[in-house]
């Protein structure tokens, strides 16, 4: 089967950690690795890899458009809102690994399907994509839930330049995402950048203020989710409750990262990247089997 190419804009942790995974995929391949960093241990990565590098960024799609068909951009929320208008004339599918809340947003495991008919797919933030799956599972357990809390914590040492220069688009875009995937209004996201040595692995927690919640119904949908997610997020797994008290219930979940570019203790990364290649690789199925018909 020809694989479907896919160009890579940002040569930073993400977008190496991405273009490992693309290689590996059996649907995907990398067309064009292309960012503006001369320097880039990701570019001199993906030379070694055979892959066909830029420094020119987006203008290398621009000149070669048929270098890809999907794009994943790895950049910044302010390049994205540059990049997204261009990519959409030159007829790309763009999955946005930005929180710059242009494109469709997308919880893989709660909205695939209907993404795929979108031109851009936001993945929010990583925050949002370890979270944003529990609280929807909240809610399909009480409809009724008045109040959401969801707090990231992740290693410092996997915080790169890119996710300190996006701290205020990280929170507001997780928060509204929350809203608007659970349909609740009180929500309230926070993100705990963790110094300790040796560097921790990814916790989300979710808190969730409910009348008179029922354990059983909200175990059963937080449980159903996570094995949903662990198919395309292996290191993903809860490692609290759900449990009750107060009325407050809390769910805590921890990322490992597959550690094919980065450190296993960098899950916050990884699961945007998982997400990214499973919306690129069920957007390629989709493209193949139009091609065929």
């Amino acid at each position: 089967m020809k694989k479907v190419k896919v160009g890579i804009i940002g040569t930073g942790n993400i977008g190496t950690d991405l273009l490992i995974k693309v290689q590996r995929s059996e649907i995907l391949e990398c067309g064009l690795f292309a960012g503006k960093n001369p320097d880039s241990v990701g570019i001199r990565r993906a030379e070694k890899m055979g892959v066909r590098t830029s420094f020119n960024s987006i203008k290398e799609i621009q000149d070669d458009p048929d270098c890809c068909a999907i794009v994943f951009d790895a950049t910044s929320a302010q390049v994205h809102s540059f990049n997204a208008p261009i990519l959409t004339k030159l007829g790309k599918f763009v999955v946005d690994l930005t929180p710059s809340s242009i494109g469709k947003m997308c919880v893989p495991v709660v909205n695939l399907k209907e993404c795929l008919n979108s031109v851009n797919v936001n993945l929010i933030t990583c925050g949002g994509q370890a979270t944003i799956p529990i609280a929807y599972a909240l809610i399909k357990a009480h409809p009724e839930i008045g109040y959401i809390e969801v707090v990231a914590s992740i290693a410092s040492k996997s915080a790169g330049s890119g996710t300190r220069a996006n701290i205020d688009e990280y929170v507001l875009a997780t928060k509204e995402a929350v809203r608007i995937f659970t349909g609740v209004d009180q929500a309230k996201a926070i993100i705990i950048l963790n110094s300790a040595e040796p560097p921790v692995f990814m916790r989300n927690t979710v808190y969730a203020k409910i009348e008179k919640p029922n354990l059983e119904k909200i175990t059963e949908q937080v449980l159903i989710m996570a094995q949903k997610i662990q198919k395309y997020v292996p290191g993903y797994k809860i490692v609290l409750g759900p449990v009750v008290e107060n009325n407050r219930v809390t769910t805590m979940v921890e990322v490992a990262g597959r550690g094919d570019f980065l450190p296993k203790y960098s899950g916050n990364l990884d699961i945007i990247t998982c997400a990214a290649v499973n919306v690129a690789e069920e957007f390629a199925k989709k493209k193949i089997l139009r091609l065929k018909d």
